[in-house]
């Protein structure tokens, strides 16, 4: 493949995404999770596909991932919903570091303001340790960093890899909640020890922002 297929396959790919994204925002007032359950039953083998397209969409058209996340728990259950949720997310993420990287930069850096230099250094002094890092502890909204990250110079794959793994706490911890309120809803064996696990995956999440903070602020960077 030359290097223009490449980037006339990169921008038809970048405005596929962004027309659904478009799509969703248009339609915001229908992802509840009663819709998304239909849209997947109506799917059939197909539905775990549509549902991590339409979370794409989503997070390209910046709506917000928990709601999804929680309906992937209850549609799915804890693992598969984990995965479901976070390939998603992370597709939606590459997503918008596409479009802000290829077409959209200077809207990108009107909404991110001051914080976009901030986001440029921290790259640059530490390439995806820095991307892992604002995943777990955002300086920004989760939506707006996907797009501040494609004014930075980090290799795609570097920004995947790192993204994936930094989201898998607060996705796993977000998918389990989803499907307890599942279990609580339909009277599943077990309520209480799956809600009490899902408190505690929940506290997890809010304090490992503290520690990573803790840990970079007694451990100075390295080269990346």
């Amino acid at each position: 493949m030359t290097s223009a297929s490449g980037k006339w396959l990169r921008i038809c790919a970048i405005a596929l995404l962004a027309g659904a994204g478009i799509w969703v925002y248009l339609h915001r007032g229908e992802l509840d999770a009663q819709t998304l359950r239909r849209t997947v039953r109506a799917a059939g083998p197909w539905g775990p596909l549509a549902f991590m397209a339409l979370y794409a969409a989503a997070t390209v058209a910046l709506f917000p991932g928990s709601v999804l996340t929680l309906a992937g728990g209850a549609l799915f259950g804890p693992v598969a919903g984990t995965f479901y949720n976070l390939t998603g997310a992370t597709l939606g993420a590459t997503g918008a570091f596409l479009a802000s990287r290829h077409l959209a930069a200077d809207w990108v850096r009107r909404r991110v303001g001051g914080r976009a230099e901030q986001i440029i250094s921290g790259v640059e002094r530490e390439d995806w340790r820095f991307v892992a890092f604002v995943r777990l502890v955002p300086l920004i909204p989760f939506n707006l960093l996907n797009y501040a990250l494609g004014l930075t110079r980090i290799r795609i794959s570097r920004y995947i890899i790192a993204s994936y793994l930094a989201m898998l706490p607060g996705t796993l911890a977000y998918t389990y909640l989803g499907y307890a309120g599942r279990e609580a809803a339909t009277g599943g064996a077990g309520l209480v020890r799956k809600v009490l696990l899902a408190l505690a995956l929940l506290a997890a999440a809010a304090l490992l922002p503290a520690l990573i903070r803790r840990f970079r602020a007694a451990s100075p960077p390295g080269p990346p």
